[in-house]
């Protein structure tokens, strides 16, 4: 989900070597202590798992384990501080806006190929998630026309003249351009996904056409068949991404909408994965892939309050409500129904409104 138009993003093409120590031979076994992260090929999408554990689902079914390492400081995910009397998750609707960013070693990038907001109801334990397209162009009084990517890397570079933080900025630009109050932010790179993805055993998905890129220059390899198919981290991350084809004979392209399509696609997977035996047999690796590769305002007890409100909550109960529109580069021009109807979407949401009217190919599987 690289901006650039002419190749994907490059991502590493090998493992860093695992630094475990080996046990001295002879002495007394001990319990095996928690591999470390495995090496990594490229900061990878973790906005899917991440979404699920963090900022949507409190880890699924699984929040009290999180809520032990939360408790214990073994998990670090959020901020220090108190939240306002009245205003914890367990008494109060909240919203986040999600922001996945192009971020590797080698590729540095502060622009949001991800940009999703989703609002949470304790009475009704149910969310809405509404995605919106990287290239979206933004119209919006006391803001520079421009691609809704480009915003975060904008804020980020007027920091020091602004004394505002970035994270703050797009609260207010994304509350505006959703006519809501964004509580939180939660910024994430493209590392942790791959390695989610793998520590679960892969993702399931259905993949509608071939798909062939390569680049001899950054060891980029995307070589999927159509149909049925189990991916590992590396491969899921390819099926999410690809955009074009350069191969011979060359592969049907994909934009925006398609890309937005398969990731649901895969979080829809991924809830699945974890609410397996095998899932909650991997909790404890899944949750330190996402540890270290996240920004949050959230404060740790709020991320607990979310944890204790929606651990048992049901994919059944999550509104998806991707927004399309018209590609007409270099932009995509916003279908204006359906963004009025994730407005609503989200305002019904917050106020425990029933979301009767919403369409079969919005909810998860």
């Amino acid at each position: 989900m690289s901006t650039r138009n002419s190749s994907l993003p490059p991502r590493a093409s090998g493992q860093q070597p695992n630094n475990r120590k080996q046990p001295v031979k002879g002495a007394p076994k001990k319990k095996k202590k928690k591999p470390q992260k495995r090496g990594f090929f490229g900061r990878l999408v973790r906005i899917l798992l991440t979404l699920l554990i963090i900022a949507i689902l409190g880890v699924l079914g699984y929040g009290g384990y999180l809520y032990w390492k939360l408790e214990n400081g073994v998990f670090n995910a959020g901020v220090k501080g108190t939240v306002a009397p009245g205003h914890s998750a367990t008494e109060k609707p909240l919203t986040m806006l999600i922001l996945g960013t192009d971020n590797r070693p080698k590729h540095q990038s502060r622009l949001t190929d991800v940009i999703m907001v989703a609002a949470l109801n304790p009475k009704t334990k149910s969310a809405t998630i509404v995605s919106l397209p990287r290239d979206t162009l933004v119209e919006l009084n006391g803001y520079k026309q421009t691609k809704i990517n480009e915003f975060y890397a904008r804020f980020k570079g007027k920091e020091d003249s602004s004394g505002i933080l970035a994270e703050d900025e797009m609260k207010t630009m994304m509350g505006k351009y959703l006519d809501i109050n964004v509580d939180y932010t939660t910024i994430l790179d493209f590392q942790g996904f791959r390695d989610v993805v793998d520590e679960l055993g892969g993702v399931k998905v259905n993949i509608s056409d071939n798909m062939c890129y390569t680049d001899s220059v950054d060891g980029t390899n995307i070589n999927l068949k159509k149909g049925p198919a189990e991916l590992d981290g590396d491969k899921a991350l390819d099926y999410v991404r690809y955009r074009k084809s350069n191969c011979k004979p060359k592969t049907k392209g994909s934009d925006d909408f398609d890309r937005n399509k398969r990731q649901n696609e895969v979080l829809h997977s991924l809830v699945d994965q974890m609410q397996s035996l095998g899932g909650v047999l991997k909790i404890g690796k899944v949750l330190d892939a996402v540890d270290n590769n996240m920004k949050t305002d959230i404060e740790n007890s709020q991320i607990k309050d979310i944890i204790a409100t929606y651990w048992k909550i049901s994919k059944d109960d999550i509104e998806f409500k991707p927004v399309t529109g018209t590609w007409r580069s270099p932009y995509v021009y916003i279908n204006d129904e359906e963004l009025e109807a994730a407005k609503k979407s989200l305002q019904d949401r917050l106020a425990g409104v029933s979301a009767g009217s919403t369409s079969e190919s919005t909810k998860a599987p």
